[in-house]
């Protein structure tokens, strides 16, 4: 039997030179385990809709405070979430139009026939 053995090596060469580099890879792949946890998802979902604090989305959600703040914490070490104060309040935002944009396509992707 004949070796038919394709040349990939200019494919290869391209795709090698605009591999970036491995932190960046281990980052992104933090990243989206971010988005593997449920809670985290809907979390951003309820932001993506309105600016909220803890215990606003702590009742939406059926959880406590505390749980939504170790979430939120997640989102915010991650860049995905932003905050501000308003008196005693924290209020919590998408970060930015990014993180939207990755929610939507995210919602494009399972919703496509």
């Amino acid at each position: 039997m004949k070796n038919s053995k394709h040349d990939h090596s200019e494919n290869m060469f391209y795709v090698k030179a605009g591999m970036p580099a491995d932190e960046i890879l281990c980052d992104l792949g933090d990243l989206f385990k971010v988005f593997g946890d449920t809670t985290r998802i809907k979390i951003l979902y309820a932001l993506l809709e309105s600016e909220l604090c803890v215990c606003a989305i702590a009742e939406l959600l059926s959880m406590t405070q505390s749980a939504i703040s170790h979430q939120l914490k997640v989102l915010k070490d991650a860049k995905l979430v932003g905050n501000r104060r308003e008196g005693k309040t924290i209020i919590y935002f998408l970060s930015d139009d990014h993180v939207r944009s990755m929610i939507g396509q995210g919602f494009e992707h399972l919703t496509e026939e």
